[in-house]
């Protein structure tokens, strides 16, 4: 009887091979030839378990690969459905047209760009999900800016730099909490030491948007808003009432409500505010509103593209990528591909710029290879810790780190979870609010100067022991990205 081939450790040349190749795929289906990113990261999966049972690798452990890497998004799944359904639900219910008639009258078309970045990075430091920012206030303030006539990438890329900021910054957020509890490093402690990069990052991108967004309101665009005000108040109910739900989701956050119950709540609120409304609405209707998204029919051609979206089925993307991605993930996981890849770049490192540089570009990488915004933060977490506290550079200096590294990239990375999500809710390509999100591209760049200044880089007295691997015991709840 033949012995099946038994697994041999993965050597770094050949781990280099393959994440290349996955690489060249990814990019060139994506960016040269305009694919949608599914088609290429299922292929490459395909290529992975095709390299890996050349190599020896039983079913049971590919397919313990996929599931241990889907575990992780199964919550995130859940909330983007509710996501899908909360946006049609707010729309039939005047939520975001309100949000949209009350943002003409309180903001001003000269500073808008800048004003979109502000209110999104004020509104999701009190909420602590850049998610629920996005689809939510982002949809009202996108809208606005394609009634004004404003490039859409550069409102996109506003919507969702101010709602990275919020997030990044706000102790409620499942991202900020999962970097300070992977390096062991107080939260707020974390929050704090932050800054050093977050500040710097979110002041250069407010004068950016100034700057860019000055004037970018065409005339013919400033003409369409008293159009656009009329028709919205004609066919829709403009209340005040529309300002609960965000309170509903400030008050859910502090109280630390999970992001499922804050929705299911919303999306309640929402149902009550249209059967009041139009009592005379079937529950069919409704049903079919929440599974395939609300379908505006105004007349006004503008606002009815702006207004018909929503619904359950239109995440149905976005959560076939997450599923993709987290399988790829589970399997470069589980072969070791990504860990062989780091750790022999981790020991060679020495200085303190070199270290802080590798581990930001390390958490770029696996946002790159793998799309997975938790991963980037996790992987990169437990293998710099030992090599940071060797080097005497404190937990606070590597918590940092994760976050410009990790948490920001993944609105960057097409394939990614956090940019796939962005984009199919404002309707605008990664490619091409990417170089309009100014707060992801910025914040490395400020945390690498830290690195080789000194400026904020937090130490302690070197150790020589290994680090405790924290990251064992974190499970994060995915209240919201």
């Amino acid at each position: 009887m033949k012995q099946a081939k038994q697994w041999q450790p993965v050597r770094l040349g050949e781990a280099l091979a393959v994440l290349v190749i996955m690489l060249a795929i990814m990019g060139v289906g994506v960016i040269k030839f305009g694919l949608s990113p599914q088609t290429p990261v299922m292929l490459v999966i395909a290529l992975v378990i095709l390299w890996a049972k050349v190599r020896g690798a039983d079913w049971e452990k590919i397919h313990g690969g996929i599931i241990d890497g889907i575990k992780t998004g199964i919550i995130p799944i859940v909330i983007f459905i509710l996501i899908g359904a909360l946006i049609s639900v707010w729309i039939q219910a005047g939520i975001i047209p309100s949000m949209m008639v009350f943002g003409f009258h309180l903001i001003s078309a000269k500073w808008f760009v800048p004003s979109v970045f502000l209110v999104c990075a004020i509104i999701g430091s009190s909420i602590g999900s850049s998610f629920t920012i996005i689809s939510t206030v982002g949809i009202a303030l996108f809208g606005m800016g394609a009634t004004m006539g404003m490039n859409p990438a550069l409102v996109a890329g506003a919507i969702i730099s101010g709602s990275i900021f919020g997030d990044k910054t706000s102790p409620l957020s499942d991202s900020t909490n999962l970097a300070s509890a992977v390096a062991e490093a107080d939260l707020f402690s974390h929050i704090k030491n932050l800054m050093w990069s977050t500040i710097p990052a979110f002041l250069v991108s407010l004068v950016l948007y100034a700057i860019i967004g000055s004037g970018a309101a065409s005339d013919a665009g400033l003409g369409k808003i008293q159009t656009t005000l009329n028709t919205l108040q004609t066919h829709y109910t403009i209340t005040w009432w529309a300002v609960v739900p965000l309170i509903i989701m400030v008050i859910c956050a502090v109280k630390k409500v999970p992001a499922i119950a804050t929705l299911f709540l919303n999306i309640g609120f929402a149902i009550v505010m249209i059967f009041i409304e139009r009592p005379q609405t079937s529950l069919a209707s409704l049903a079919t509103t929440i599974e395939s998204g609300f379908v505006s029919k105004t007349g006004n051609t503008s606002v009815d593209d702006l207004l018909s979206r929503g619904g359950i089925s239109s995440m149905m993307g976005t959560v076939s990528l997450i599923i993709l991605t987290l399988s790829l993930g589970g399997l470069l996981m589980k072969f070791g591909l990504i860990q062989t890849a780091m750790m022999p770049l981790v020991k060679r490192l020495t200085g303190s710029g070199s270290l802080v540089t590798a581990a930001i570009f390390a958490g770029i990488g696996v946002n790159v290879f793998v799309g997975e915004q938790y991963l980037s933060v996790i992987l990169p977490g437990k293998a710099f810790k030992p090599a940071f506290n060797q080097r005497g550079l404190a937990n606070l200096a590597l918590s940092r780190v994760l976050e410009d590294g990790g948490t920001v990239i993944n609105y960057l990375v097409p394939w990614g979870v956090a940019a796939a999500f962005a984009a199919n809710t404002l309707g605008v390509s990664t490619l091409a609010y990417l170089p309009f999100c100014f707060f992801s591209l910025l914040s490395p760049v400020f945390s690498i100067i830290s690195g080789f200044t000194g400026w904020g880089l937090k130490r302690q007295a070197p150790t020589n022991g290994t680090a405790t691997d924290a990251t064992q015991a974190v499970t994060p709840e995915a209240s919201g990205r």
